[in-house]
């Protein structure tokens, strides 16, 4: 089974409902780029990566599809077997860049599976569950209207709720978390995300005046160096997430012990297969992460899904995907849904889902045959 041709496409993904706020920027339409692979033998794989604008990670857009431009003439007839050999050969080609890598990587494992027969999640060594817990994402917003929200999430079945902070006053944070918290109580896990947006002596600000309310704080500050030195002067657990733009920042985080867990992201680490390792680190210190990534459609949230079906639930923080703020899916037949505060863990070979035909128009670049 070898490469023939690969296509990539785009599809804009307007953000269901108004912008999506963060510390960092308010995110109104995404930009996805898809990435099909056609085999000699006419199988197809898919793989996706999406950054949520230009500012929330060192990604954009037009960068992955400069990336891709990059990599994809050079894999045209290569076989698809040892994926590691793949990887090896897209290094070869660019340094860096993992997050365009990373569609690659979906692809690819896209691919084996349907050979194979069997879901990614068994190539990624086996699933521990059929469903996986997800998260929802409360947006930076006003302490009454994301306190209903969060009731009513809450209701709809998920587990956990993650509260975005940061970009305004600091009381309006403080009030936000006490709210969210009198709303909804031990009946869901709160993760207050501050996106990189505050100061270490703010983080230090909020953590005394939330003391009581139990919480992961994610990601406060914008460095590992200024998280860092949190350690030992706040009473929450911390969680990294964008400071994690590789697997070598994970272990150095895991070996200086300045994270009690991780948001993790696929294409930020570079892929599926890269993700493996950093699962596996986590287990051997009992670390709780999440799997998810920035944004996109049933691509990327399959991919989250077969990865979170195989880390140990008790340490499984939950997947977070786009669903409740994107309209439709690129597989209506087999879409990956949220029901439930769960997602079901895709049972077909590969990935499990395909896009429809023609849906993304004309590709816009062609390599190979």
């Amino acid at each position: 089974m070898r490469i023939d041709r690969i296509n990539i496409y785009t599809a804009q993904l307007p953000v269901k409902g108004g912008a999506y706020r963060m510390a960092s920027a308010d995110v109104e339409a995404l930009d996805s780029t898809l990435v099909e692979i056609v085999t000699d033998d006419g199988l197809v794989g898919w793989g996706e990566t999406c950054p949520i604008g230009p500012v929330y990670q060192p990604h954009h857009a037009l960068g992955a599809r400069a990336a891709i431009a990059e990599i994809a003439p050079g894999l045209i007839g290569a076989e698809i077997a040892s994926i590691r050999l793949l990887a090896k050969q897209m290094d070869e080609q660019l340094n860096g860049h993992g997050y365009a890598k990373a569609a690659f990587d979906m692809a690819f494992l896209d691919l084996l599976g349907q050979k194979l027969g069997v879901p990614v999640s068994t190539l990624l060594g086996g699933a521990l569950t059929d469903r996986v817990p997800a998260y929802y994402s409360l947006i930076v917003g006003p302490p009454e209207e994301t306190a209903r929200i969060a009731a009513d999430k809450v209701k709809a079945g998920y587990p956990r709720l993650q509260v975005k902070i940061g970009g305004r006053d600091l009381e309006e944070d403080v009030a936000v978390v006490h709210k969210v918290w009198e709303a909804v109580g031990y009946k869901a896990r709160l993760a207050v995300d501050g996106n990189r947006g505050l100061t270490v002596a703010a983080a230090m600000h909020l953590d005394r005046l939330c003391q009581v309310i139990p919480f992961v704080f994610e990601q406060p500050c914008n460095t590992m160096d200024e998280i860092a030195t949190l350690k030992g002067r706040i009473t929450h657990p911390v969680y990294l997430d964008e400071s994690t733009e590789d697997q070598n920042a994970v272990l150095r985080a895991i070996s200086l012990g300045i994270a009690d867990g991780f948001g993790f992201k696929v294409t930020r680490l570079g892929g599926l297969t890269k993700m493996t390792t950093v699962r596996d680190l986590c287990a051997i210190r009992s670390l709780p992460h999440s799997c998810d990534d920035a944004w996109g459609g049933d691509i990327i949230a399959a991919a989250c899904v077969h990865l979170a079906a195989t880390v140990e639930p008790r340490r499984m923080e939950g997947a977070w995907i786009a669903q409740e703020y994107i309209k439709g899916h690129f597989d209506a037949k087999n879409p990956v849904v949220i029901r439930d505060g769960h997602i079901a863990v895709p049972q077909r070979p590969g990935l499990g889902v395909k896009p429809e035909p023609g849906m993304f128009g004309k590709p816009v670049a062609i390599y190979g045959s």
